[in-house]
């Protein structure tokens, strides 16, 4: 039946951009949909929350901050969170379209999996998980219905922190664990907290359900199930399935011990162990294993695809199917004189097979891209393929705001992909993440500018100094790149701080001219006059501070400029000046000359003037009057009619 036709939100736009074309699947949190991005034009997953659950305003705070969380997860054993989003009552999440089936499905039509295929199968599960790990992560609803498979074999790991979203929830605290009852961990059960680890047991529990085909745990009610986990250890896979290792039965009773701190620490630690009992299993592993679950009256069968074979049980046999009648003696006669053909039968077959087990061992043997290629440091990533026998080429850098710079942002054919020894990948690195506008943090304290870059999520590279005329000390001059312009937050920014204008060398000029260029630097000048034996008079003799030291506007300042000794008449009026061995010239007579003249001749000469009288234009009195005066010293005139 199809139950699209009746579903209100089929034919729907959401938030004006998503066009819901189909029903997926419906479960107690969410129902899945497939839609059509109109704005980017590509198909996507959309999950839209429960209206129960969208009203719930705990829920929604928390469904809004996971899924940002879940979003910043860059992992392609990860099913990508694209957008959170809500439309009226609507609160839903827009995810990548994985076309395939879920792990569950694959269950439900083979029974169980081979220990070396279900091993298989747990390694880009552990590596997605472990990727959320390292994020600070945790998943809290591992289960088959959360593990999807691409038509191309990928795996892929969905519903990232959707299950701590649920658990937020007013309108049922009994929900999560109804619904995932039987891959609870004890502490889950007991006090509802969830850390990584619990995620590691119900990766334990997951691998002993594809193993053995059930969970380990099984029971009338949920609640009695909740009480086994708590109550009884999972038992070991061998006690389902003969044939069983001692390494495998360790990986599920270690990873599903009652004490968290006896599990590996993390995904990362389990995927590190399930990879080395994995490639310690003889390639032909599964095939003894479905040999020694057979009974004795079972077909021949010849021998499975090496990697991914999966054992049927007796549950996927037709219920009806006839048993065979019983042997007659004539039956048996005929089998005593054909069973010789049949050890031939089988001796050719088994050649066959050993035939094709040496060539696959030589020129025909394959590899598989590493599932965790992508986010691998090139070089490694160079090295891990080519030392498995394959060519490596490496395409042009592409910006990747999921994978940092200078490692793998994705390879082609893609990870977990089943290539022949000699075959190219082609890997594709970063550049880092897409570059966006650096802010202009010019004037700013470098505190302050550190913080702006950060919050745009930029990192600060080299500081440097400079002096500048315009930007006050220890203020922003500029930064590379600049404000405005784009760049990678992968690319450091480096700032370079202005140490404010730099003093000038002022010693030995003059006073005067020092001190109105220190005016002109919008500085405080304070000048202070002394008397200094064997230096010029009227000259800068030491400053504060010293020359080269960086100044700001309106920063004071001081001179100290050397005092001249000079020579009073009797009624005040300064005659002259000496300067201490300063240089003597000639003092030029301007007596009879106009005023304008005579102030000319002798500020020519190096010589300060200073006119005295109340009237008249020309010099009737000059002081002193010839002779020689030190140079800047003051000659006085007398103007009279």
């Amino acid at each position: 039946m199809d139950t699209t036709v009746a579903d209100p939100l089929v034919g729907r736009v959401l938030d004006g951009r998503y066009r819901i074309e189909s029903r997926i699947a419906r479960g107690g949190m969410a129902t899945v949909y497939v839609a059509r991005d109109i704005r980017l034009d590509r198909i996507v997953a959309i999950k839209v929350m429960h209206a129960a659950l969208a009203a719930d305003e705990d829920f929604v705070a928390r469904f809004i901050g996971e899924a940002k969380a879940a979003a910043a997860l860059s992992h392609p054993n990860v099913v990508a969170v694209y957008d959170q989003r809500t439309d009226g009552e609507h609160a839903f999440l827009v995810m990548e379209y994985v076309k395939g089936h879920t792990l569950r499905d694959a269950l439900n039509s083979l029974g169980r999996l081979g220990p070396r295929a279900a091993l298989e199968i747990m390694q880009p599960v552990l590596a997605a998980l472990g990727a959320a790990h390292r994020a600070g992560l945790v998943h809290r609803d591992v289960k088959p219905e959360n593990v999807l498979i691409t038509e191309d074999g990928q795996v892929k790991v969905a519903d990232f922190g959707l299950a701590r979203a649920e658990s937020a929830s007013k309108m049922t605290k009994t929900g999560l664990i109804i619904g995932t009852v039987g891959y609870l961990a004890p502490e889950q059960v007991l006090s509802g907290h969830a850390d990584v680890r619990s995620d590691v047991y119900a990766a334990g529990v997951l691998l002993f359900e594809l193993i053995t085909g059930h969970l380990p745990h099984r029971a009338d009610t949920p609640l009695a199930v909740a009480y086994k986990h708590v109550n009884e250890q999972v038992p070991p896979p061998s006690s389902v399935v003969p044939g069983l290792t001692p390494p495998i039965d360790a990986l599920v009773t270690d990873a599903t011990s009652h004490d968290p701190a006896r599990r590996p620490r993390d995904a990362n630690q389990f995927l590190a162990e399930v990879a080395e009992v994995y490639n310690g299993l003889p390639r032909d592993f599964d095939r003894r294993i479905e040999e020694a679950s057979r009974n004795a009256t079972s077909v021949f069968e010849s021998a499975p695809p090496p990697n991914r074979t999966a054992v049927l049980d007796r549950e996927t046999l037709p219920p009806d199917a006839p048993y065979p009648p019983p042997r007659t003696r004539a039956d048996r006669a005929i089998g005593a004189l054909t069973g010789r053909y049949v050890l031939v039968a089988i001796g050719v077959v088994a050649a066959v097979i050993l035939g094709w087990a040496v060539w696959y061992q030589t020129s025909g043997q394959y590899e598989h891209v590493p599932d965790s290629i992508v986010g691998m440091k090139l070089a490694d990533a160079k090295d891990r393929l080519e030392g498995g026998g394959l060519d490596v080429q490496v395409a042009k850098a592409v910006y990747d705001d999921r994978v940092r710079k200078g490692e793998v942002a994705r390879s082609d054919p893609p990870a977990g992909a089943r290539v022949a020894k000699g075959q190219t990948v082609t890997l594709t690195p970063s550049k880092g993440r897409t570059p966006r506008e650096v802010p202009d943090v010019e004037g700013k304290s470098l505190a302050d500018a550190k913080k702006a870059l950060e919050n745009k999520g930029f990192t600060v590279g080299r500081t440097s100094t400079t002096t500048s005329q315009t930007v006050a000390k220890d203020k922003v001059v500029s930064t590379d790149p600049a404000g405005g312009e784009k760049s990678s937050p992968d690319e450091p920014v480096d700032i370079v701080v202005s140490t404010g204008m730099s003093m000038p060398d002022l010693v030995g000029t003059d006073g005067d001219a020092a001190e109105n260029q220190l005016r002109s630097m919008g500085l405080d000048v304070k000048v202070e006059k002394r008397q200094v034996d064997g230096k010029p008079a009227g000259t800068v003799v030491s400053q504060d501070p010293a020359q080269g030291e960086g100044v700001s506007r309106g920063d004071k300042v001081t001179i100290v400029v050397n005092k001249r000794n000079c020579i009073v008449d009797f009624g005040g009026v300064q005659l002259g000046c000496d300067s201490n061995n300063a240089q003597k010239i000639p003092v030029p007579d301007t007596t009879g000359r106009s005023v304008d003249d005579a102030k000319r001749i002798l500020e020519d000469s190096g010589f300060n003037v200073n006119v005295t009288g109340i009237a008249g234009n020309t010099v009737r009195f000059q002081s002193p009057k010839d002779g020689e005066a030190t140079r800047g010293s003051t000659v006085t005139i007398l103007r009279a009619p």
